[in-house]
C-alpha cells in the first residue's frame, strides 16, 4: 500500500509540474510562516495558536469527507510552499508520509499532532479511533504539539504561540469542565450514533458510545445487527439515536423507526459547517447532546 502511494503521489506531483500547477499556487504573504493543515479543525487549531504570524491553508477542501479524500494535483499546490504540514495523524491521513516524501520540498516538516494522545482501538489489528479532535482534552494536546511546531520553525516568536496556545486551551478546558457537570446529572448514559465518530469525546465525560457501524464502516449493517442494536435500545430506554453530517442519515432513521426514539444530529467537525467556529461546533454537539440523554 505504501509504494502504491508514494507511486501516486509521485505522479500526482510530476503532473502539478507538467500542468503548470505548480506556478499557481496562492501567494503567501510576506514574513508569515507558511502552513498547510489536513482538514477543517486542525486549520482553525494553527490558526489560534499562529495568529497573524501564519499563513494556514487545508489540504482537504471544506465539505469533502476526509476518510474518503484521495489527493489529486489541485490539492497539493500549498506543499510545494509551506514548511509545515500539520495532520491529525492516529490514521486519519494515511497518505501524508508518501505525499510529502513525493512532493519534494526540502523545507516541508510533516507535524502529527495527536502525539501523546492515548489511542482508542477500533477493534481492528493496527487501527486507531482518529476522531480525537472531537475531544476537547485530546484537542488542547493537538493545540500545544502545533505550538510547539511553530515555535520550532519559528523562534523568534515561541513565547507568542505557546501564550496563545494557552489561551485557547482555557477556553477548550472551560467548555469541558462546563459539560463534564451538566452530563454527569443525564439519566442516560449511552450516546447511541449510526457512526462510531464520537468515543473520544464519550471518554472525556463518562459516557459509552453505542454504534451500528464501526469507526471505518464499510458497506451497509446487517438486518440482524440492526435488530440487536433496536433491542437493546429498548432495554436501554433510549429516546434518541444521533446521526452526523456528512453522512447519510438513512441507517439512523431505520433504527429511529424501529425503536420510536427520536432523531438528533451531532457534527464531527470535519467541515466547518455552520458553525463559526470550532468552540461554537463542539458547544452546539453538546447541547444537543445533553437534550438527547435527558
Amino acid at each position: 500500500m505504501k509504494k502504491w502511494l508514494a507511486a501516486l503521489a509521485a505522479f500526482l506531483c510530476a503532473a502539478l509540474v507538467l500542468t503548470g500547477c505548480a506556478e499557481d499556487a496562492p501567494p503567501i504573504p510576506e514574513g508569515k510562516l507558511p502552513v498547510v493543515a489536513s482538514f477543517y479543525p486542525i486549520k482553525e487549531f494553527a490558526e489560534a495558536v499562529g495568529g497573524d504570524k501564519v499563513y494556514v491553508t487545508t489540504l482537504i477542501p471544506d465539505g469533502v469527507e476526509p476518510h474518503d479524500f484521495q489527493p489529486a494535483p489541485k490539492h497539493l499546490k500549498g506543499l510545494l510552499h509551506a514548511r509545515l504540514f500539520l495532520i491529525n495523524g492516529l490514521g486519519m491521513e494515511p497518505w501524508a508520509e508518501e505525499i510529502v516524501e513525493a512532493v519534494g520540498n526540502p523545507k516541508l516538516t510533516l507535524i502529527d499532532a495527536s502525539q501523546g494522545i492515548e489511542p482508542i482501538p477500533t477493534g481492528s489489528r493496527d487501527r486507531f479511533d482518529p476522531h480525537c479532535w472531537l475531544s476537547l482534552s485530546a484537542a488542547q494536546t493537538e493545540v500545544m504539539n502545533i505550538a510547539e511546531a511553530f515555535a520550532a520553525s519559528d523562534p523568534p516568536n515561541a513565547d507568542f504561540y505557546r501564550r496563545n496556545a494557552a489561551s485557547y486551551n482555557g477556553r477548550l478546558q472551560s467548555l469541558l469542565d462546563e459539560y463534564r457537570t451538566k452530563t454527569a446529572a443525564l439519566p442516560q448514559r449511552r450516546l447511541v450514533t449510526s457512526h462510531a465518530a464520537f468515543a473520544y469525546l464519550c471518554r472525556d465525560l463518562g459516557l459509552v458510545q453505542e454504534s451500528v457501524a464501526p469507526v471505518f464502516a464499510a458497506g451497509e449493517p446487517s438486518p440482524q445487527q440492526l435488530a440487536r442494536l433496536a433491542a437493546l435500545c429498548r432495554t436501554w430506554g433510549v429516546h434518541t439515536i444521533f446521526t452526523e453530517h456528512l453522512a447519510s442519515p438513512e441507517i439512523a432513521r431505520t433504527l429511529s423507526r424501529e425503536t420510536g426514539a427520536s432523531l438528533a444530529t451531532l457534527s464531527t467537525l470535519e467541515s466547518k459547517g455552520h458553525a463559526a467556529s470550532y468552540i461554537e461546533g463542539m458547544q452546539a454537539d453538546l447541547e444537543t447532546l445533553c437534550a438527547g440523554l435527558q
